[in-house]
């Protein structure tokens, strides 16, 4: 009897603990939200080296970003179905699924509309700018529109004094990035120069592309037996020649156009969500309350997903950029390197879902600070690809006065943090 006692006491236990537990996840005060920002930055910085590994190794952008929306999608319903239906309240996830909140439904879905496109965007600028200069430009133009269109939506409650002043620091930093790339391509010709190495053509390396397009393996025929070190001007005609998409001597203005765009569109995607969560434009009918964090989240994830396969589907048969064309049974049949795509998928979803859990406890323009991907993506970009490797000091000197500044952009940002108070 007495076991049985001690056993149903220590059941009750366990459960009250779980229950606390899961009640954590709701995040509430400023500290809470400011460790889930940053664990959605270092998520949110991984994913994209992840995808530019594989498009550099020769796998085509299109089998990549659908083996990534997969992944992306399944967190975004892991999410719902443990947050959003045990740790958040009332109404849970299910419920909120039959009341009638079609207009943030609407908004959240739009949300997930110009994310895709701005993130498929990005795929292919990476390959004409690279990474670090992509994520500069596009992630600086996201903090500067989407941070004010955020603070006023959340009717100020981010601190303006601290939170513009951070802002200005991600305005120095862009301007820093296109001062680096300018003087580490500065660096790349004269590395071809005087190694008297010719550039390959557009034309060769269009010739040379991967022919395989179900294992993968390419047909270059100027390929070199060894691999060369990282920063010489023989691993950059390899890179070159090994890579999906190839845009040696392409427009570089072409590129950063693609960069814009795709900073438009990411600008927009944290207002959208902002929006659907606290319906700041009153569309929703009386008395319906607004959607939790993780419905709105399901429903982005769903207009994400649709619009991903759906022009990946598209581009395998009417590629961009100078992509090889691919089919369906290509795509199912290239397993090179689908793992890390998968899991590039896994991190976006959650550093997103992060992303508006903070967010919806200290402010969306505070949370805009994950948007200093950089800090991350050129520490994998430096570790994993060679990036500025053998470069001069002066390209150095200003990598470094970069990274500082969006080290402090980040700090004064989340110094920004407010709190909303519950309705």
């Amino acid at each position: 009897m007495d076991r049985a006692v001690a056993c149903a006491t220590s059941s009750s236990l366990l459960l009250i603990t779980c229950h606390k537990v899961l009640e954590m996840f709701v995040v509430e005060d400023k500290a809470g939200a400011i460790a889930v920002m940053l664990a959605s930055l270092l998520l949110l910085g991984t994913w994209p080296a992840l995808l530019t590994l594989l498009e550099r190794r020769g796998r085509l952008p299109q089998h990549t970003y659908l083996d990534y929306s997969l992944t992306n999608f399944l967190a975004a319903v892991l999410i719902a179905l443990t947050f959003g239906q045990l740790g958040a309240g009332e109404p849970d996830f299910f419920a909120q699924l039959s009341q009638d909140n079609w207009p943030s439904v609407m908004f959240a879905m739009a949300g997930g509309v110009v994310l895709s496109v701005g993130n498929l965007s990005t795929q292919y600028a990476w390959a004409y700018v690279g990474l670090s200069v992509t994520e500069v430009i596009s992630c600086s133009m996201v903090v500067v529109i989407g941070t004010t269109l955020n603070y006023f939506l959340d009717n100020r409650i981010n601190r303006a004094e601290i939170l513009f002043p951070g802002v200005a620091c991600f305005l120095v930093a862009v301007i820093l990035g296109s001062a680096v790339h300018a003087s580490n391509a500065a660096d790349n010709k004269e590395k071809l120069r005087a190694s008297g190495i010719e550039e390959p053509s557009k034309e060769i390396l269009d010739k040379d592309a991967p022919k395989d397009l179900e294992d993968g393996s390419s047909g270059a025929k100027h390929a070199p037996s060894s691999k060369a070190e990282a920063g010489t001007a023989e691993y950059l005609i390899q890179l070159e020649e090994r890579r999906s998409i190839k845009v040696s001597r392409s427009s570089t203005l072409f590129g950063l156009g693609i960069v814009f765009f795709s900073g438009v569109c990411l600008s927009l995607f944290s207002p959208a969500f902002n929006l659907a969560t606290n319906d700041q434009w009153h569309a929703l009918p009386g008395g319906v309350p607004h959607l939790a964090v993780y419905t709105a989240f399901f429903y982005f994830s769903i207009s994400c997903f649709v619009i991903n396969v759906g022009l990946n589907i598209l581009f395998l048969y009417r590629p961009m950029a100078g992509a090889p064309e691919s089919s369906l049974r290509a795509y199912l049949s290239d397993w090179k390197g689908r793992q890390w795509a998968l899991l590039a998928g896994l991190l976006g979803g959650f550093g997103n879902g992060l992303q508006f859990m903070g967010g919806q406890a200290a402010g969306y323009a505070a949370a805009d600070a994950v948007q200093a991907l950089p800090l991350v993506s050129t520490f994998w970009g430096v570790l994993l690809f060679g990036e500025y490797r053998k470069s001069s000091r002066r390209t150095y000197i200003l990598l470094g006065l970069m990274l500082f500044m969006f080290v402090a952009a980040v700090a004064v940002l989340m110094a920004s943090s407010g709190h909303r108070g519950n309705k």
